[in-house]
Formats: C-alpha cells, structure tokens, sequence
C-alpha cells in the first residue's frame, strides 16, 4: 500500500473539509450523506454539472423508471 506525503494528505483532508461543510450548509447533508456521496454526486446537488444539454422528455424519465425501479 503506497501513503499520500503529508503534504497531499493535509491537502485532501483541507478540501474534503470544505466540500463537507459545503453539502452541510448548502444541502442540509449530514456528515454520514456526504462521506456516502461520489464527488459527482456533490456536483450534482450543488447544481455545478449543469450543461446546455435539453432537459428529458416523459419518455426518457419512464424509460429511467423503468430501468430503475424504487421498490427493490
């Protein structure tokens, strides 16, 4: 197993800090939410992978829940 220097780990422990109190302040998430979430997940929360992409259509949304059932 290869560990970080310290310098890299105070660094990722600094920013993961602050994208923590981020999704606390911002979402209301607490800290078992943030540690459960990818960072794409954050970045999707937070509205920042916004594209010019169209929004989906009911088709696209039935397809989604299809695909991905609630009840499992």
């Amino acid at each position: 197993m290869r560990f970080a220097p310290a310098a890299e780990a105070a660094s990722f422990c600094d920013a993961a800090r602050v994208a923590a109190r981020v999704a606390a302040a911002a979402l209301g998430w607490r800290p078992d939410d943030f540690w459960a979430a990818t960072p794409a997940d954050l970045r999707t929360a937070l509205g920042l992978d916004l594209t010019d992409a169209a929004p989906g259509d009911a088709g696209m949304l039935a397809q989604l829940m299809e695909a991905f059932p609630d009840d499992e």
